[in-house]
C-alpha cells in the first residue's frame, strides 16, 4: 500500500493519530460545505495555506514547498474538473468547486504525510469499534478508509506519469490525449487493488 508518510517532528507529527484524523476530517468537511462562490474559493485556498503553514512539515518554507508539490501532482485532475464544470456551470461555480476539491485533497494529504499507515489503521479501528453493534467490522471499515486515503496519491502519480510519457513522445498536451490513458491506468489500478484485497480475504 502506497504511503506518503514523511518522518518529522512537527506539530502534526507529534499529534496522536486519533485526534489528528478528527481534525483533518473536520477541515475537509468544512471546505466541502463552503458555497460555490468566489469567496468560498478564497476561504478554501486560505485555509489550506494556513493549515500547511501550521503543520510543521519542516520543508524550509513553512509548508509551502510541500503544498506546491501536492498541488502540482493534482494539476491534471484539477484541470479536468475545472474544464468540465466550466462547460456546464460557468466560471464562478467551476472555480469554486475546483478550489474546494483541491483543498480537500491536499488537506487529506496532511494526514498521510504525518501519520504512519499502521498508526492510522489502529486509530480508525478504535474509533469504529462502536459500529460492531450494527454488525459492521471495524477492522474492515478502517482498512477501506485507509485504502481510500492512500489511493489519492496513487492517482496523482498516475497523472504525472501520463504527462511525462506524453512529453517523452513529443505529444501535444491536449486534454483528450491525457484523459484516455489516465482513465485506463486508473481503472487498471482499481482492478489490481481489488484483486489484492480479495487475495487477503477482503470481500
Amino acid at each position: 500500500m502506497l504511503s506518503l508518510y514523511r518522518p518529522g517532528d512537527g506539530r502534526l507529527h507529534r499529534m496522536p493519530a486519533g485526534p489528528k484524523t478528527i481534525l483533518v476530517l473536520a477541515l475537509v468537511l468544512g471546505v466541502s460545505l463552503l458555497p460555490s462562490s468566489w469567496w468560498g474559493a478564497g476561504v478554501a485556498a486560505s485555509l489550506t495555506v494556513v493549515a500547511y503553514a501550521l503543520a510543521g512539515l519542516g520543508d524550509g518554507m513553512l509548508g509551502m514547498r510541500e503544498l506546491g508539490r501536492q498541488a502540482l501532482l493534482l494539476r491534471w485532475v484539477l484541470a479536468i474538473t475545472l474544464v468540465s464544470q466550466l462547460v456546464f456551470l460557468g466560471p464562478e461555480p467551476a472555480v469554486a468547486n475546483t478550489a474546494r476539491v483541491a483543498a480537500a485533497v491536499v488537506l487529506s494529504a496532511l494526514l498521510v504525510l504525518t501519520t504512519q499507515v499502521t498508526a492510522l489503521l489502529d486509530a480508525l479501528e478504535r474509533g469504529m469499534r462502536p459500529l460492531e453493534r450494527v454488525r459492521l467490522d471495524p477492522q474492515l471499515a478502517a482498512l477501506m478508509l485507509t485504502v481510500t486515503l492512500t489511493t489519492i496519491p496513487v492517482l496523482a502519480r498516475l497523472a504525472r506519469d501520463v504527462r511525462d510519457a506524453q512529453r517523452a513522445r513529443g505529444a501535444r498536451g491536449s486534454l483528450r490525449a491525457f484523459t484516455v490513458p489516465f482513465i485506463v491506468l486508473a481503472s487498471k489500478h482499481a482492478f489490481e487493488l481489488g484483486d489484492a484485497l480479495t487475495a487477503r480475504g477482503v470481500r
